[in-house]
């Protein structure tokens, strides 16, 4: 089983950068892919952008432009870098690892980022 730990949240304020870092436990060749989600209080979890195996990026349309993700595979880290925050950014950050065909998905526990003045 595939297990994550995510780091780097925090309190931001608008018009700011934060850097997410996600590790990952596990064989490389097990996970297709790597994603970061959100989650506002009342809302249901979003895609915020997502990397597979063979370097192939997607965004949500909240994220293009101001996000970008990024993989180690040396380090087995997936990396979220945020710009251009927005106080609508606010939530909890989840990375999670996406098994072959979606046959599996693991999560992490979430790390918070706070955007406001």
């Amino acid at each position: 089983q595939v297990q994550l730990v995510e780091s780097g949240g925090g309190l931001v304020q608008p018009g700011g950068s934060l850097r997410l870092s996600c590790a990952h436990s596990g064989a490389p060749s097990s996970i297709w892919g790597v994603g970061w989600y959100r989650q506002s209080p009342g809302k249901q979890r979003e895609m915020v952008a997502t990397i597979t195996s063979d370097g192939t990026q997607n965004y949500a349309d909240v994220a293009k432009g101001r996000f970008t993700i990024s993989r180690d595979n040396s380090k087995n880290t997936v990396d979220l870098q945020m710009g251009f925050l927005k106080t609508e950014d606010t939530a909890v950050y989840y990375c999670c690892a996406i098994g072959p065909f979606n046959a599996w998905i693991s999560w992490g526990q979430g790390t918070q980022v706070t955007v406001s003045s």
